[in-house]
């Protein structure tokens, strides 16, 4: 099998984007996880671009492991970039599991995309039991063997968990991201973020994320932390979530609707053969 596709990245996380809607590309969990492999094309996830009758298109995300996830911030600011290429048009509607996300096309490869409202019932996580989702009070242990108790849980399209720590170097997310990922209370699993307060309206993280593993950059897992921030009176509205690779700035409007905004790549064509 051989095919046309997109290279793009937001920050770092990166992506192959699939256009299904012209010629129909169906792939298999072994084929998707080859694709995604490092040694092979590698990136974060990748993303199938559907065609929709009510938007500009729809989206289908899978991380690296073969396994389908609700949602993508990073990969849905990429496609927005790539279909407004098409389109010229600066706003973009893309169907997701999440909803209809809408994007803003602004200058310099800058796109703000609303991921919306989050989620903080048990429940909506979901946990498997009912659970005060501001504080699970679960432990990680530092390099230097200390023990914390935390762990926000906010689901913005997929669940994540953030741990807001003192001193972010002396976790080892690496360890704690696949334990944490894998405990029992999570029955579809989750990201996991270690967050370290900067100011009021900065926050330095590290993230796990489910089915993909260590990761430059989340967009979910921004919005997340974001929202976890002002959810414990830790942050404004406005917060900036900086990775490894750069920020991603995340406001949080009056009706409590994420909107993330952040650079994204120029669109690289690439050919694989499976």
């Amino acid at each position: 099998m051989e095919f046309k596709a997109f290279k793009m990245d937001g920050l770092g996380n990166d992506f192959v984007i699939i256009d299904n809607r012209q010629k129909i590309i169906n792939l298999t969990k072994d084929q998707i996880i080859k694709i995604c492999d490092r040694n092979f094309i590698g990136c974060d996830q990748l993303i199938f671009i559907e065609s929709s009758k009510s938007t500009d298109a729809n989206l289908k995300f899978f991380n690296s492991d073969g396994g389908e996830s609700g949602a993508c911030g990073n990969g849905t600011r990429c496609i927005a970039k790539l279909i407004s290429n098409e389109t010229k048009n600066e706003t973009v509607i893309l169907t997701t599991l999440n909803g209809d996300l809408k994007s803003q096309i602004l200058e310099n490869n800058i796109v703000t995309t609303e991921i919306g409202n989050a989620k903080i019932e048990w429940n909506e996580i979901p946990l498997s039991k009912k659970s005060d989702t501001k504080n699970l009070n679960i432990k990680i242990i530092d390099v230097n063997d200390k023990e914390y108790f935390g762990g926000t849980a906010v689901n913005v399209g997929n669940p994540h968990v953030v741990f807001f720590v003192n001193k972010i170097e002396n976790f080892n997310i690496e360890k704690i991201g696949p334990q944490v990922e894998n405990y029992n209370i999570f029955p579809e699993k989750c990201n996991v973020t270690i967050a370290k307060i900067v100011d009021k309206n900065l926050i330095k993280v590290r993230v796990w994320e489910r089915g993909a593993g260590l990761t430059k950059a989340c967009g979910t897992a921004a919005c997340a932390t974001a929202f976890a921030g002002k959810l414990n009176n830790l942050t404004e509205n406005r917060t900036d979530i900086e990775f490894q690779t750069g920020k991603l700035s995340i406001f949080i409007d009056d009706k409590d609707s994420i909107h993330m905004k952040g650079p994204v790549s120029e669109i690289k064509k690439i050919e694989i053969k499976l």
